[in-house]
């Protein structure tokens, strides 16, 4: 039986912050179910912008050559994805959302019909992380870390993938540790590989 997969991108410039340690914990517990761990940093990676060309809606795959290639293999082999993005003014950072944008050939069919179809499989499972300066239940009320989650989830649950559960760590500002909470609920949403 082949070894199943995760996906694990962090789309912060803080490699050693809240939500790196999120996603090093989720990565760790991975590894300690039975997966094989990809792990991407989108500010290490050379992802142009899209140009709007609408080549990939036919062909499945963008026609500009930098380091999407190697992102749209993984997202599609993958068994579980886990997308961790910090809140920016109630959204996804701008490199997230370039991704998206580069992949939407990746995940979407437009048909005849103009109705996008699910190009990712059902089997495939994805998590959703983001850390909000804003403390709870303010980042809630105010549309800050729900305004980042709704932006990732519409681009996953378009893929057709399944959604696993999101993790929010609000009110992040001045702290240095992640809650034992937090970490032990990014365990748990991992599902074992067996």
């Amino acid at each position: 039986m082949p070894t199943k997969k995760m996906l694990a991108i962090l789309a912060s410039p803080r490699k050693k912050g809240s939500l790196a340690t999120m996603l090093n914990h989720a990565m760790e517990t991975a590894k300690s179910k039975g997966y094989e761990v990809h792990f991407i940093s989108l500010y290490d990676k050379n992802i142009q912008y899209c140009n709007g060309c609408m080549r990939c809606r036919q062909t499945g795959s963008c026609h500009i050559k930098d380091d999407l290639k190697a992102i749209e293999e993984l997202l599609k082999t993958c068994d579980i994805t886990v997308m961790a993005a910090p809140t920016y003014f109630a959204n996804i950072p701008a490199v997230a959302k370039n991704l998206f944008d580069r992949l939407a050939g990746v995940i979407m069919d437009d048909n005849e019909h103009m109705i996008p179809k699910p190009l990712l499989s059902k089997s495939h499972g994805y998590l959703l992380m983001t850390t909000c300066s804003t403390p709870f239940p303010f980042d809630r009320i105010a549309g800050q870390s729900t305004g980042t989650l709704k932006a990732m989830k519409e681009f996953f649950k378009t893929s057709g993938m399944h959604h696993l559960g999101n993790i929010t760590y609000a009110g992040t500002k001045d702290k240095t540790e992640v809650p034992t909470s937090i970490l032990n609920k990014i365990a748990r949403k991992i599902p074992n590989a067996l």
